[in-house]
């Protein structure tokens, strides 16, 4: 029978039940799946976290929805934790990654006009870059295949390398440009960590051209990295600007943009909203998952589970060197490069009961909950290591 979808998702035959910490249990039953998507980054803290189960249930049964014409005051409590935890000063909640980011152009570019340079709209993007699937996001990222079939580029958007920093400046202190819009870690463009020296130099930059520097940590932040936010890794490269999303409720579509004052300042009533942003229902769940992410406990767990599993992931890369060439990615937002196709390894590892997912430049990314234990962690790499077995067996019953 045709299916009433939208045929938009390659999706993989699977349909999940239950889930449980890390693991899933599919509606064809049998052993449960070892979940290292973790819904693409979003279940930082694994699936029915009773933390989370307790907050969604309380609010459940007080109040869901009122919309922005009224006062929600878990806003103001988990913009609190938000903004006592990081750079900014000031935050917008919205649903999804994409929402944020399209947030945070819209107040980069009414900062400019606020202080009489209307000119300044141009947003630098870069190569390999992913911010989601609304217009200006797509346009922002740049990447071709997602672009084809609607329409003509949207004007204001440029894209440089991140490995050619000459082109970059001089882009930077074009006196068009507005901001720069970049993933400290990207994900789905193959788990690529910038590194401290360029995020510095980045920095530094568009503070000498009067640009804002955006950061999308709508993957890397809440924790994935082992710090709340990826860019606290290297003090001094604080944005201007940051989407964040995923794990921010861990599972339940909340998505945040944050700023400093100075950014945000040309922001009024009127010139952004959001009918379902910042719901109770979804202030209740983030708050909890804030809460449970930002432990110290937590952050230290997932650092240590990061050495552990990356030091395990090295190994197998050398002991299947015809299969994985590379590790990469930072904290547990992992990527293994790969020398067979990407996707015939994912459903290859669907077989070992592994859940992986994929990424640009033939990478599989692992993107485990933060609450994995070190013994599943050993798990996920016993069963990586079949499927590399499985591949080099197919190829060469192939040759």
């Amino acid at each position: 029978m045709t299916s009433p979808l939208m045929n938009v998702y390659a999706r993989a035959p699977l349909a999940f039940v239950r889930g449980e910490g890390a693991w899933l249990y599919g509606s064809e039953g049998g052993e449960p799946y070892l979940d290292c998507v973790a819904g693409v980054a979003s279940n930082a803290l694994g699936h029915c976290h009773p933390a989370l189960v307790a907050a969604l249930t309380e609010q459940g049964n007080k109040l869901w929805h009122v919309s922005n014409m009224f006062e929600v005051p878990g806003q103001d409590a988990l913009a609190a934790r938000l903004t006592d935890a990081c750079f900014a000063d000031t935050v917008f909640f919205a649903n999804t990654g994409t929402e944020a980011v399209e947030c945070a152009i819209k107040v980069a570019r009414r900062y400019h006009a606020a202080r009489g340079d209307a000119q300044r709209q141009t947003i630098i993007g870069f190569h390999g870059a992913f911010h989601g699937r609304t217009y200006a996001a797509l346009n922002a990222a740049g990447n071709a295949a997602h672009l084809d079939g609607f329409g003509e580029p949207m004007a204001g958007f440029v894209h440089r390398s991140p490995d050619d920093w000459a082109a970059l400046a001089a882009a930077i202190a074009d006196p068009a440009t507005a901001a720069v819009l970049i993933e400290p870690v990207q994900g789905e463009g193959g788990a690529r960590a910038m590194t401290r020296g360029f995020l510095e130099s980045l920095r530094a930059a568009c503070t000498a051209a009067g640009v804002l520097l955006i950061y999308d940590e709508v993957q890397s932040g809440m924790g994935r990295t082992g710090q709340l936010f990826a860019h606290q890794w290297f003090p001094g490269t604080e944005p201007d600007i940051m989407a964040v999303a995923k794990a921010l409720g861990s599972g339940l579509p909340v998505a945040a943009c944050l700023a400093t004052t100075e950014a945000a300042s040309g922001m009024a009533p009127g010139g952004h909203g959001s009918t379902f942003g910042g719901n109770p229902l979804a202030m209740a769940v983030a708050i909890a998952a804030f809460d449970e992410i930002a432990k110290p406990e937590m952050l230290e767990h997932a650092r240590a589970l990061s050495e552990h599993l990356r030091g395990s992931l090295a190994a197998l890369a050398a002991g299947w060197p015809d299969v994985i060439t590379e590790v990469r990615g930072k904290g547990l937002l992992i990527g293994l490069k790969l020398v067979p196709n990407n996707r015939a390894f994912i459903a290859a590892a669907r077989d070992q009961r592994l859940l992986v997912a994929g990424g640009g430049e033939n990478i599989v990314r692992l993107l485990p909950p933060l609450t994995m234990s070190f013994a599943e962690a050993d798990e996920v790499v016993a069963r990586l290591d079949a499927t590399c077995a499985a591949m080099t067996a197919a190829v060469e019953v192939a040759a």
